[in-house]
């Protein structure tokens, strides 16, 4: 099948005129069942009940095939679509790229943490060229759930606790997956989920229901999803959960009303897996012919793997309750898609192709650079770090250490067999002529297994450790610590305890590993924590007992190497939380944008909101450390006061005080003192990271206009700018402390 019709050839961009034209010449001529036929995803693989995919295909085609990773297989129904099938349309392969298909980058939150949208850029544009490679077309990525309580697992897939950053990560995702064309060879189609609210979960169970306001959806949850239609998202994934009573993929309000309303989206919805049959389960729908029609009529394109749509859409056309014309509307865009990317012309994959792309040394490098810039240093007392090279005896201690897993963390493409550089790895490269020993102590797992761990993760498949076991390997991680001259703790999750169906109670660290950490600490050797893991945990022991912490997350392929070269100094960490860390898990949600209270933080009389325990956050949203030191001066607005919708600049200098290299995150922040509703204490409102070399000086500059300064306004029930006074706040993190006024009149 490498023939003339092979996709690496550049297909000529159709004008709109012309997909719509050759759209609705096919509309002419299908029938029912296969325009039915377009509106399902179905399953490649065979865990999946009922008709096979093939079966399905020849008889009227289908709009999709998911949970299949064999190019070989690709080509195969590939060709049963385009010369057995009715109609002859090519399908979609679909899967979840979230963060790299063989070469993996640090997963979401932490490329977040880098706080540069172009690193989030590069990771999906290799990841898209190598999916594509391997004959995919539709990744479902990026997720843009802005996530607040940390418990919450699929907080892993996301950037955190911010819309404007989130915004950012989002829009600069569709344009490093999709490019400028859709018919690009190399590119995929993004897919933008869950939509929405998905992130709030109730208690960060997942898929629990979610409650909120309005004014929390227009301010917080939306931005990120409107960043992706800006930046030309072709594809949206609605969400599992209820949203304010009311299942998210049988909701028009969000499907219709939002999203092709008032974002002006134009392209198609799919459900998340099964979530169409689902609304029988979640009590919205009395049967799967109702759930059918309640997601068809919501505005939902395509039914994921639920068969739903399959057995139910026909007759429903059939028996009045749902028009030729409604069928119509749903198919349009996918046939759309199908035309831009070029498909009818280039259905096939080159099987020889993908083995060329990823043999690429540029893609492993760009996976390195990723995990260093999303790395953040938290903690170095003494100047601990970096460490010499010169170092003869150096024990790695932690169950994570050598795992491949952990370092490339959760959601993984399906059938990705892990091959990351391991941190101790990272280490032993770092320094041929040393001693570098290694014991992992006790293992960790989770108490209560999902159905993922049973059939993705190699962990949930070992036996369990017994105790007698367990103490032995602690035992033998503290003498081997003994022994030598500088500890590094490799310590955290494994990578099944974040994700999805992977929310968490506590968020302290799992296992024996503290306990761990403080004998290997009392052994009174410098020690160095290293942290793998796909949320924000409670580490407050290590922040108070530990010298150097870095904050390594999921850090991908060149993880360890990565760790190695921050370690080592070979590389400065510039990287910034896009979270807080909780000092409990009990604290969650918690974020930095709260809204006053009538006793605030800084009132004299405050002490904390519980009587227990600070609840201040352990480390805040925009922290982190570096090698060097930074100032940040010469705070100016260009106007002290403004008319409403007028914009102001705001500059600072930012200036390299230390001895080395490094980067900066210059943030700003705004806080409006009054207005139609309370606004929080603090809203993110641009961010730089800027590079600088020792005693150097640069200037940053922001814009604060309409934009920024307006809000959806509950009292109001609209979008609203009003006239107040404002805080401006920039700095290194959220409780910046270089300030200044502004006035907006009307």
């Amino acid at each position: 099948m490498n023939d003339m019709k092979n996709a690496g050839t550049v297909a000529t961009i159709p004008s709109d005129a012309e997909v719509t034209a050759r759209v609705e010449a096919l509309l002419g001529r299908m029938s029912l069942e296969e325009k039915v036929g377009q509106l399902a995803q179905i399953s490649g693989a065979d865990f999946m009940p009922g008709p096979k995919a093939e079966e399905i295909i020849r008889k009227r085609g289908a709009g999709s095939v998911l949970w299949l990773n064999d190019t070989k297989k690709f080509n195969e129904l590939q060709k049963i679509a385009v010369e057995e099938s009715p109609s002859g349309i090519p399908l979609l392969f679909a899967l979840d790229v979230i963060h790299g298909y063989r070469t993996i980058f640090p997963v979401p939150l932490a490329m977040a943490s880098s706080w540069d949208p172009a690193v989030a850029e590069q990771a999906q544009t290799i990841a898209a060229k190598e999916a594509r490679a391997a004959g995919l077309h539709w990744t479902f990525g990026p997720m843009l759930d802005i996530a607040r309580d940390a418990r919450w697992g699929r907080i892993v897939e996301g950037a955190g606790e911010d819309p404007y950053l989130g915004a950012a990560m989002a829009a600069a995702q569709v344009r490093g997956f999709q490019g400028n064309d859709l018919a690009d060879p190399e590119r995929v189609v993004a897919c933008a989920k869950h939509f929405a609210g998905y992130g709030a979960a109730d208690g960060g169970r997942d898929y629990d229901p979610v409650f909120l306001s309005e004014a929390q959806l227009r301010n917080v949850y939306f931005p990120p999803f409107q960043a992706a239609v800006n930046a030309g998202v072709a594809t949206f994934m609605s969400a599992y959960m209820d949203l304010n009573n009311v299942p998210a993929s049988g909701n028009r309000w969000l499907l219709r009303d939002v999203l092709r309303g008032e974002f002006g989206f134009a392209g198609f919805v799919v459900s998340d897996a099964i979530a169409v049959g689902n609304l029988v389960v979640q009590g919205h729908a009395r049967d799967g012919r109702d759930a059918a029609l309640r997601s068809l009529k919501a505005g939902l394109n395509m039914d994921m793997a639920s068969s739903v749509y399959l057995e139910n859409l026909a007759d429903l056309v059939n028996e009045g309750l749902l028009s030729m014309a409604e069928i119509d509307e749903m198919v349009r865009p996918i046939l759309s898609l199908k035309v831009r990317m070029g498909l009818f012309e280039h259905p096939y994959v080159d099987e020889t192709l993908l083995e060329k792309v990823v043999a690429l040394p540029e893609h492993r490098q760009a996976a390195r650079v990723a995990a260093q810039r999303s790395m953040v240093l938290l903690r170095n007392e003494g100047g601990l770090l970096p460490l010499p090279k010169t170092l003869k005896n150096v024990a790695v201690i932690g169950p994570l250490a050598d795992s491949m897993e952990a370092t490339e963390g959760s959601w993984m493409v399906f059938g990705h067999k892990p091959a990351a550089v391991t941190v101790l790895q990272g280490i032993r490269a770092k320094l041929p002529e040393a001693s570098v020993t290694y014991a992992p102590g006790p293992e960790i797992r989770k108490d209560i297994p999902s159905f993922f761990d049973e059939v993705i993760f190699s962990e949930a498949q070992k036996p369990i450790q017994t105790p007698e076991a367990a103490e032995a390997a602690f035992q033998t991680a503290v003498e081997t610590a003994r022994g030598a001259d500088v500890v590094i703790m490799v310590l955290g999750e494994n990578a099944n305890m974040a994700g999805e169906f992977a929310s968490r109670g506590s968020l302290d660290l799992p296992g024996r590993q503290e306990e761990l950490l403080k004998a290997v600490v009392a052994l009174g050797k410098p020690v160095v924590l290293v942290l793998l893991n796909g949320r924000p945990l409670s580490i407050n022991w290590a922040a108070e007992h530990v010298p150097a912490i870095l904050e390594a997350w999921e850090p991908g392929t060149e993880g360890g190497n990565a760790v190695a070269d921050i370690l080592f100094g070979e590389v400065n960490p510039g990287g910034k939380l896009p979270v807080c860390f909780p000092r409990s898990g009990s604290h969650a949600p918690l974020y930095y944008a709260r809204t006053l209270t009538h006793q605030p933080e800084d009132h004299p009389q405050y002490r904390s909101r519980y009587w227990d325990s600070p609840t201040t956050p352990l480390y805040p949203f925009g922290f982190g450390l570096s090698y060097t030191t930074f100032s940040i001066t010469n705070l100016n607005v260009s106007a002290s006061q403004v008319k409403i919708g007028e914009s102001v600049t705001v500059t600072a200098d930012v200036t390299n005080t230390g001895k080395v290299a490094g980067d900066e995150v210059v943030q700003l922040y705004i806080h409006q003192k009054w207005g139609s509703d309370s606004r929080p204490m603090r809203e993110l409102k641009g961010f730089k990271r800027v590079p600088l070399n020792p005693g150097e000086t640069k200037t940053v500059t922001f814009n604060l206009g309409a934009d920024e300064l307006r809000y959806w306004s509950t009292n109001a029930g609209r979008w609203l700018q009003d006239a107040a006074a404002f805080d401006i706040w920039v700095g290194a993190d959220s409780l910046a402390t270089l300030h200044a006024d502004l006035e907006v009149v009307n």
